[in-house]
């Protein structure tokens, strides 16, 4: 969630600083000095709680639009769309494409055993995506690997040198006592872990904690007008961890990041877990790709950078304008009738700003 002053507030603070520049309070004078002799009234100033309570609350969502033949379309608007917060119509208060905005990417990547023949085709794909869509001057990326814990194998950098090395670094992480050709780590490989307390349990994989604390700790805040997003590669299988579906899903919003799931494992282990990785993507604004084999794997990644590229701006002003920490759903709808079948998706929510103190 992305707020800003409104005009009013910057008229405000120039009259204040023209108050300043032009009339000079000589240091020596005290107050009372100051109204004994003053010939009319001085004006009230104005107070921090004062500004506060004029500044206003405005929501940013990003949204992509595909046709029935899922086929991005790039040229809605303002008039094709309507917005609501809880149900209730909002106005829009600006309306654009947007692909030039600075970028902030997570990339996910699950080492558990179930990625032991896969991994090194997501990391060939995920290098190969970073070298195309990172623009050096505006984007960063990091880099995070997990099995029952989550280790930051890079933290955000724009630097494509060192996102290349973190990637090349991560490497299937064997349980003690496998026998198969996968080759222990451990010690020594990226960064000490970011979570869990899941370090004797190799053979776990804790995704909803990776989401987690990738989310809180490393995407933080969303500062203003900047995209996020996580690009998830595993077999959604969780089976550890102390966060749920709902937490990752929950953390995900407070960052205002999307998540999108590129589902990969080997059926040997059960194979992928397509509802929860949906479920996932959905409720972020994100979508779910399950690839067959490398050529997909890498139209996956194609069709993540299509998406980055196609999104729209809708800013609003809540009718709401409580301050009470509350989440409030956001769902967009066309309104244009010869647009027909076509599916949107953004991000399901979000949590207003709080005065309530910490």
């Amino acid at each position: 969630m992305t707020n800003f002053r409104k005009g009013i507030l910057f008229a405000v603070m120039l009259t204040a600083v023209g108050i300043a520049a032009f009339c000079p309070i000589d240091p020596s004078v005290t107050k009372a000095q100051q109204q004994s002799t003053a010939p009319t009234p001085t004006p009230t100033p104005i107070e921090d709680d004062e500004v506060i309570k004029i500044d206003t609350e405005v929501v940013n969502v990003l949204f992509t639009a595909q046709d029935k033949s899922r086929r991005m379309i790039t040229d809605l608007k303002q008039s094709d769309v309507q917005i609501m917060e809880n149900g209730q119509v909002q106005e829009v208060m600006a309306f654009a494409k947007q692909v030039d905005l600075p970028m902030s990417l997570a990339i996910l990547i699950d080492t558990s055993l179930s990625q032991e023949r896969t991994l090194p085709e997501e990391k060939a794909a995920a290098i190969s995506f970073l070298e195309s869509v990172i623009r050096p001057s505006k984007d960063e990326v990091a880099v995070v690997s997990f099995t029952g814990e989550s280790t930051l194998e890079q933290g955000m950098t724009n630097n494509i040198t060192r996102l290349r090395r973190a990637i090349d670094r991560v490497q299937f992480i064997a349980p003690s006592g496998y026998l198969g050709g996968g080759v222990a780590t451990g010690g020594g490989m990226g960064t000490p872990p970011i979570s869990g307390d899941n370090q004797s349990v190799t053979a776990s994989t804790a995704i909803w904690d990776a989401i987690w604390v990738t989310s809180d700790e490393i995407l933080g805040p969303a500062p203003e007008r900047t995209r996020r997003a996580i690009i998830l590669l595993s077999d959604g299988v969780n089976t550890s961890g102390k966060k749920k579906l709902d937490d990752a899903v929950l953390a995900a919003n407070r960052a205002e990041a999307i998540i999108y799931s590129i589902g990969i494992g080997d059926n040997f282990y059960g194979g992928v877990d397509k509802g929860v990785l949906n479920k996932i993507s959905e409720r972020t604004g994100g979508r779910a790709y399950f690839p067959r084999d490398e050529r997909e794997l890498r139209e996956a990644f194609k069709q993540i950078e299509e998406d980055m590229r196609s999104q729209y701006l809708i800013a609003y002003e809540p009718i709401n304008q409580k301050r009470d920490g509350s989440y409030r759903t956001i769902s967009i709808k066309i309104t244009n009738p010869q647009l027909e079948k076509v599916k949107l998706t953004h991000r399901q929510g979000y949590f207003a700003q709080s005065d309530a103190k910490k």
